[in-house]
């Protein structure tokens, strides 16, 4: 499930601003990246399974790999992890709980990019 009007769309922010910030919401970024790309996530344990909040990047300029990129934030998502094929984003039901969660932690990410002048 993609979640919409977010205000993270299109944001575009320093890649060390970005990982600190999304550190700060239990977001990492543990090899999820290629030279112009990074996946920052959040893992619950839940009663109705695992799941991921993603947020996708993509680099407009620098190199991901050498920590100097500028990243642009796509649109944010939620899916349930299946072993071992992977996490599933459609046809899913997600615990309203966990969306909710999941949009607080969203709406302080933009607050705390705010924060630094984004």
């Amino acid at each position: 499930m993609y979640f919409e009007n977010t205000q993270l769309e299109e944001v575009k922010v320093d890649q060390e601003v970005l990982a600190t910030v999304m550190r700060k919401f239990g977001l990492e970024c543990h090899g999820g990246w290629d030279y112009d790309r990074m996946t920052f996530d959040r893992r619950f344990d839940v009663r109705e399974g695992r799941f991921y909040l993603r947020v996708f990047c993509n680099a407009v300029s620098g190199d991901v790999g050498a920590h100097d990129a500028t990243l642009n934030i796509n649109k944010p998502a939620i899916g349930k992890y299946y072993y071992p094929h992977g996490v599933e984003y459609d046809n899913e039901v997600f615990p309203a709980h966990l969306v909710k969660d999941c949009e607080a932690i969203l709406s302080n990410v933009r607050k705390e990019l705010t924060e630094y002048g984004i």
